[in-house]
């Protein structure tokens, strides 16, 4: 009997601005193929989408949720997902890329009222909302996207706020599909005990510690805690350690001119090999390729991406 084939998952890296850590993409060339690509994909950053028309489908690993023109999207990083139109549509979208915990800098810290529910709403997210069942959360999207494509005076504040505004609406509305999903599914329990490992990485990842200490955090067997934490984040506790600590090298890299070395152990890698290896693992780039790269980088492009479509193909095809 053959083997199951293997999902493919690729890596997308979104530069985002240092000191506005805030992606748009909107425009008539962000169509979505009605060919479903071959692999999932995750992030390094949140990924807010609006579908402007048409409608398809998002899988997140083998289960896919239908959108529809009017539907706003929520997918943390980390979680693999692919989007694919409805056969015979081109479904046309615009997206917002960003990094919550560094906009929203000091406010959901672990001490704050609800720090615990919006740090497992922003590692969790995989939701697809009605426009017209959640008006106000699609009019604060809808209002985000203007200011960030229009930049009058003082947007980024603008942008901000209203960004604080619906992440407020959508921590009621995660509470609430939480609260319901606990009644219907005992396994959300699993969901909690690994917030102290993911924590004490998010604070620690530059120093070395083994995999039992996070083990012994989360009150479970090192057997148990990785396979829970696999279930959960579909990673290894050590690649998503690895990975956190290559996402940091990237901001010391485009940030400093400090040497591959400087910054591969102030990110927590032994060794530079080790370091130069992971990087190129996750960023397809040694460290020194890479950050030569971005100097030259003034906007990524994800057109390369499967999935896409050109808006001058689909004008062709249409007449």
């Amino acid at each position: 009997m053959s083997k199951p084939k293997k999902t493919v998952i690729e890596y997308r890296n979104y530069e985002l601005p240092i000191n506005f850590p805030v992606l748009v993409l909107t425009g008539d060339r962000w169509y979505i193929s009605d060919v479903k690509s071959g692999k999932l994909h995750f992030h390094n950053c949140l990924e807010i989408g609006i579908c402007h028309q048409d409608s398809g489908f998002i899988e997140f690993a083998d289960e896919p949720v239908p959108f529809k023109a009017g539907d706003v999207t929520f997918i943390s990083r980390n979680v693999a997902h692919t989007s694919y139109s409805t056969k015979g549509e081109s479904s046309l979208w615009s997206y917002i890329f960003l990094n919550p915990d560094d906009l929203f800098k000091g406010i959901f810290g672990a001490s704050s009222p609800y720090g615990e529910i919006y740090y497992d709403m922003t590692q969790n997210l995989q939701m697809i909302l009605h426009g017209s069942e959640h008006k106000e959360i699609y009019s604060l999207v809808t209002q985000i996207l203007s200011e960030l494509v229009n930049k009058e005076m003082n947007y980024q504040i603008a942008v901000k706020g209203l960004m604080l505004s619906l992440f407020m609406k959508l921590m009621r509305v995660y509470a609430g599909q939480k609260k319901q999903s606990i009644a219907q599914k005992a396994a959300h329990d699993n969901d909690i005990v690994v917030m102290p490992a993911l924590e004490y990485i998010r604070e620690n990842y530059m120093l070395n510690f083994p995999i039992e200490d996070l083990a012994n955090m989360c009150h479970l067997s090192q057997t148990h805690f990785r396979r829970v934490f696999h279930e959960i984040m579909q990673t290894s506790p050590l690649d998503y350690l690895n990975t956190t600590r290559i996402l940091q090298s990237c901001i010391l890299l485009r940030t400093t001119e400090e040497s591959i070395l400087s910054i591969s152990e102030q990110v927590g890698f032994r060794s530079v090999s080790s370091f130069n290896r992971h990087f190129s693992e996750k960023m397809g780039a040694q460290p020194g390729e890479w950050r030569r790269k971005m100097v030259k980088i003034d906007n990524a492009s994800i057109m390369k991406y499967t999935g896409w479509t050109q808006a001058e193909k689909l004008t062709e095809s249409r007449k």
